[in-house]
Formats: C-alpha cells, structure tokens, sequence
C-alpha cells in the first residue's frame, strides 16, 4: 500500500553580490521538492564592497525593502516560521567591513536571521544542488564544476561521485571590475589586464585537477546562462547546454567591446543594467578557465545555490551518509599530504564512530558533530609532520589553517579543537581557539573530544586488532567489551592513563576487557 506524499511550503533567501533571489517550493515527505515561485530584485551590494570595502547605508536601506516585499509573497504561501526558511549571504556580504551592522540592520527591521556563508559553506551546497546532474554524466571522466560570482569563483572536480578537488579563489566579476577601474585602462587594454589577472589567481588550476582522465567542464551562474541563451537560443535548465569555447569566446568578444548602457539596451528582457557590469569580466573567465583546462565544449547548468538549499532542506540538513563521504575523501587527501599513519587513522576513525553511536543517550549530539569527530579521527596526528613534540598543537593549527569541502571555518575550528585535545591536557578556558566558542560548542568539544582519546587508547598497539565494540553503562562505570583480541594489557594501560577526560565529561570510570575475560 502506497502512502500518501504529504508537502510543506519553504523558501530560501539568497542575498548575492548583484541581486537577492528567492525560490519558493514544496517539499514533499519523500524528500521530493517542487518550485513553485521564483523572485529576483537587484541590489548592489558587491559593487558597494568590492570597490570601498562596506556596504553603503543607502544600499541596507535597499536590501531591507527588497526583503520586507518578500515576507509579504512568503505570508501568501503561508511561511511563517523559521524552520520554513533559509536565509543566507554571500561574498558581498562576508567581506564587507560592516557585515555585523548589515545583519543587525537587516535582523532589526525583519527579524530575519541571515547566515553569511563562508567558501567551504558555498562550495558544499553548490554540490548539493549540482549533484543529481553529476550523477548522470559521463563515469570516466572528471567532471570540474566552476561558478563565477561577482566576489569569488569556485571550483570542484568531481570523480565517480567523489570529490577530488574544491577550491575557492578570490576571482570575481566585480573584482576585476574594480581592477580595471584602479587602472583606468581604455577599454581597448581592459581585456589584456583582465586575462592576466585571470591566470595569475587561477594559474595552478591545472595541477589541481587531475587530467589523467578526460575533462568535462560544468558551468553555473547567471552569466553563463545568459550566454547559453545567446548563442543555443532557449533550452531547458533542468537537461542544461552544451556551448562551443570558441563561440562563447566571441560573444565575449563582443560584449567586452560595448559600453555598459549599450549591453542593457541590446539585451533589455535578459540582463539588469547592474548585471552589465559583471557579465563581460565573468564570461571572460569562464573562457579562460576551458582554455587552461584545454576544454573546447563547455555544459551550462540551469542549477543555482536556490537549488542547493532546498536539498539542505528536503534531507534535514546536509549530514547525510553519502556527503559526509564526499568530506571524508577530502580529508584523506589532507592526511596523505602530510604523510599520516593512515592504517591508524582510518581505524581510529571507525571506533571512534563505533563509539559515538553507542553512546548517543550519555552525549545527546546531532550527526553532524559524529562527522566531526570523524574527521578529528582521520587527522588527530598530521601535526608530526612539523615536529613529533607537541604535535596535537601542530594538529589544530594545520587542521585550522586547511581548505576541507564542505567544512567551514568555525567547523574546522571545532575538528581542530578537538583533534588537539586527543592526549595531553584537558580543553581549558585559556586555550586558543577553545576560548572563542559558545557553551554548546565548548562542551561539544570536550565531549568529542573524550570519545577520540577513547579511539585512540583502543588501537594502542597499532595492529588494528579490535574492530567489534560493545558499549554498558554499569553503574558509575562504561564497559567497552570486545571479542577480538585476548591481550588488551596495552590498550587497558592506555585507557587507565588517558581516561580521565572520559571520566571528567561523561561521570564514568571507563574499563575495556574482552568476552572471554571478567571484570574485576
């Protein structure tokens, strides 16, 4: 028997360096999503930062107009709570100097809670969005997925569903801009400048991706599709386009050559005057990322960042089994540069995620915090690369100071954190790092951070002996029991030496024995 598909309206809010967009939908009980509204205003919000550094008061004023007419539609479709919507913020806002008294303004006059996203944030729900499509291309080749905003460009490469490689530069379309403008190049040089500004932050793009295989090249964004429609005419966003480079080359050309209010006139039911001023910088890079990547046929992707939290939505958040992969073949990159023990780590890893799901009623945390635990796992000794002294501090600072997909900046402080305090002593006030985090994260870590010592003290000896646990809670006491080795003498020693942060946290004297032996 079938059962009925039940359907909650949501929306998502995003405020972009040229325009805030938002897409209403449905999502169904099956995690299905249907679009039922799409709205966009144009604002200015990344001419503001990318040229003088802040956002403009005239220009909040702006944004909290735009946003205001939007809870008026939202009411319509009966989206009243918070959990029925997502707000976010892009570069424009990231970067601003001002960005706390944009969010406060925005906040006072809406009560909107906008969440500024940071590059790993973008880069992980860009993939959300993207990832069905993916799935359908081409298995033996590696797919590199490429965005120009306005602010930054962002890349994946994507193999067999894994991520390769995701990076984020500091290349945008308005960035350029305001490069040119800093110069004050006749129009006749402005492509020149552009083009080596282009190489020189994009010029290790090839060395980054893996060209053992064959390339296909996915681009997203507003430019991109407005060439897509010049040059294929209409064509359906959900299947996408395929594009010539030496086509997009010249309608490049062509809109390089024209002045502003000449490319608005000529294109009026396609482009905003304000988009003008990025569509020639973005369509240029676009061109010359094929051309380092050596791809003559560019696919043009009708998916958007809109998309991709909509699919946060639909799977309650984006901890999912399947992307908390994706991260960990990041990770395991991480950990190889830095000549890890991955025997070690992959199997710290798996206890350590063995733990956490036994002990979810003494911890009481989501899954997202297990995905942190793991990764902590995978790299809680890369920092013996630098010195074997102190090196769960190496640890955090190598972590902290890291580009992971899909992890951003305050998360990769938590792994960091909690990665460090592995051995040695307790998370403390004092610490660095540590000392900036809210309650519920401090406890979170210290949390974590007991069950990876924990980990750690069950492969003592370094031959992966143990791979089935079992956790009791007996009285004051965990017992973590095992049939898979009879001589645990070294991993109880461990234990007994290392478990006082268990004991400090949790309230419990942690004892490990195996099946076969008693408990004394």
């Amino acid at each position: 028997m079938q059962t009925d598909i039940t359907y909650r309206p949501v929306a998502v809010i995003d405020i972009g360096t040229s325009s805030i967009r938002m897409a209403i939908a449905e999502i169904g009980s099956d995690s299905s999503i249907r679009i039922l509204d799409r709205l966009t205003q144009a604002v200015n919000l990344g001419k503001d930062t990318f040229t003088r550094g802040s956002i403009r008061h005239e220009t909040i004023e702006d944004c909290v107009q735009v946003l205001l007419s939007y809870q008026q539609v939202l009411l319509e479709y009966e989206i009243t709570t918070p959990e029925q919507l997502h707000v976010i913020a892009t570069s424009a806002v990231r970067e601003a100097t001002n960005q706390l008294a944009f969010l406060d303004r925005i906040y006072i006059a809406t009560e909107l809670q906008v969440d500024a996203m940071d590059e790993a944030e973008i880069n992980r729900i860009t993939y959300l969005g993207i990832r069905r499509e993916l799935t359908q291309m081409s298995t033996d080749a590696t797919i590199v997925v490429c965005e120009v905003g306005g602010g930054s460009t962002e890349l994946l490469a994507v193999r067999n569903n894994q991520i390769d490689f995701a990076h984020t530069y500091q290349l945008g379309s308005l960035r350029l801009r305001k490069t040119l403008d800093s110069y004050g190049a006749p129009i006749t040089q402005s492509r020149h400048l552009m083009e080596a500004e282009i190489k020189r932050t994009t010029g290790l793009l090839h060395d980054h991706v893996n060209s053992d295989h064959p390339l296909r090249l996915v681009a997203l964004g507003g430019d991109i599709r407005f060439a897509a429609n010049q040059i294929n005419g209409s064509w359906d966003s959900k299947t996408g386009a395929t594009i010539d480079r030496e086509a997009l080359e010249t309608l490049t050309n062509d809109i390089l050559a024209m002045p502003l209010d000449t490319i608005a006139q000529q294109y009026p039911l396609d482009i905003t005057f304000q988009e003008t001023e990025t569509l020639g910088p973005a369509l240029l890079a676009y061109v010359e990322i094929a051309k380092q990547l050596k791809i003559q046929k560019i696919q043009v992707s009708g998916a958007n960042l809109r998309d991709g939290l909509l699919q946060q939505m639909a799977l309650k958040g984006a901890w999912s089994r399947e992307f908390q992969n994706q991260i960990i073949g990041s990770v395991l990159d991480l950990g190889r540069h830095f000549d890890f023990d991955e025997a070690h780590a992959v199997h710290v890893a798996s206890l350590a995620s063995d733990l956490f799901d036994q002990l979810q009623a003494q911890h009481n945390l989501d899954p997202r915090y297990g995905t942190f635990l793991r990764v902590a796992a995978y790299l809680h000794e890369i920092g013996m690369f630098i010195n074997n002294r102190g090196y769960h501090k190496h640890t955090m600072y190598l972590i902290n100071n890291s580009e992971l997909f899909g992890l951003g900046k305050t998360n990769l402080l938590l792994i960091a954190l909690i990665a460090r305090y592995h051995r040695r002593a307790s998370p403390q006030p004092k610490h660095d790092g540590f000392s900036t985090l809210n309650r519920d994260n401090r406890v979170a870590v210290s949390k974590l951070a007991a069950i990876l010592r924990v980990a750690v003290a069950l492969d003592a000896s370094r031959n992966q002996a143990i791979h089935q646990i079992h956790c009791k809670t007996d009285e004051k006491q965990l017992v973590v029991s095992t049939p898979d080795a009879n001589d645990l003498s070294l991993e109880q020693l461990t234990l007994k030496q290392n478990g006082s942060l268990f004991e400090e946290v949790y309230g419990l004297r942690i004892l490990l024995r195996s099946n076969a032996s008693k408990l004394t």
